[in-house]
């Protein structure tokens, strides 16, 4: 009988140990080709969005940076560079099914249907809905919206939780779906609508960004609960364990706070 203990051991022995990069599609091609490609918004500051000189930056895209450098520890590749894809909020996931991105960077709500198509890692922001309009309007919350045009950004979470809002309130308003959050800011500076829907932080960031921030009101409450996180390939499990290792490792050694103070320090006074 020892003989046989001894030769199964011997035999799990003789196994061979694959990487972490051989059992995941995502990193086996980043360590073919040495780039990590990120997807993200253009204009949802302050998660992601260009600056004067068209480069990606905001809270969403430094935490992905530092998955990346999770990355090149893990792959011992120091040489792996990032390759930016701009996304919109109709193709983002597409994008990832289609194997165009290997992560989402920007303001993504984690749900049930969006789990479906892809995976999440664990949440990086937790904010909810509200509404932007111009000072004079007097738009503090759903209620102030009877008879009024709102826009939203199509294919977001937020259009169906204002059309809910205004059901559960009896508010008969006008949602006009937008492309894009800076479609919305025109659409309100130009007085086709009355005020804009969208997460609060990005809407505070959207704002502050603007030449004349002063000329914009931010409803205080929120009518949604939106966890955001960064969204992967779907099952690969492997991949996504490393982004959630660089996340977590910001939060317990506490680079988390200067990250979180850099880009909404100045956003939370408005608030």
């Amino acid at each position: 009988m020892k003989y046989a203990v001894l030769i199964t051991v011997l035999s799990l022995v003789a196994i061979p140990q694959f990487s972490m990069a051989e059992s995941s599609p995502t990193l086996e091609r980043i360590k073919q080709t040495g780039v990590v490609r990120i997807g993200f918004r253009e204009n949802e500051p302050p998660m992601s969005y260009l600056d004067s000189d068209n480069k990606p930056i905001g809270y969403s895209i430094d935490l992905c940076t530092r998955i990346v450098n999770e990355i090149k520890n893990t792959l011992k590749k120091p040489d792996i560079s990032i390759e930016y894809v701009p996304v919109n909020s109709g193709n983002r996931f597409e994008a990832i099914v289609d194997d165009k991105i290997d992560i989402l960077c920007g303001s993504t709500t984690k749900t049930l249907s969006r789990a479906e198509l892809v995976d999440f890692t664990q949440l990086t922001l937790v904010t909810g809905a509200s509404l932007l309009s111009l000072k004079p309007t007097g738009i503090e919350s759903i209620s102030d919206l009877q008879g009024k045009k709102v826009a939203v950004v199509k294919d977001t979470t937020t259009i169906a939780q204002l059309n809910k809002a205004l059901k559960e309130s009896v508010i008969d308003a006008e949602v006009i779906p937008v492309d894009s959050a800076s479609a919305g800011m025109k659409a309100l500076i130009a007085g086709e609508v009355d005020a804009f829907s969208s997460d609060q932080v990005v809407l505070i960031g959207l704002a502050i960004a603007h030449k004349d921030e002063g000329e914009f009101s931010i409803a205080d409450a929120v009518f949604s609960f939106e966890p955001f996180a960064l969204a992967v390939k779907r099952g690969d499990s492997d991949f996504r364990l490393i982004a959630d290792r660089a996340l977590s490792r910001l939060n317990r050694n506490g680079q988390i706070i200067p990250i979180y103070a850099k880009w909404f320090g100045k956003f939370s006074k408005q608030v």
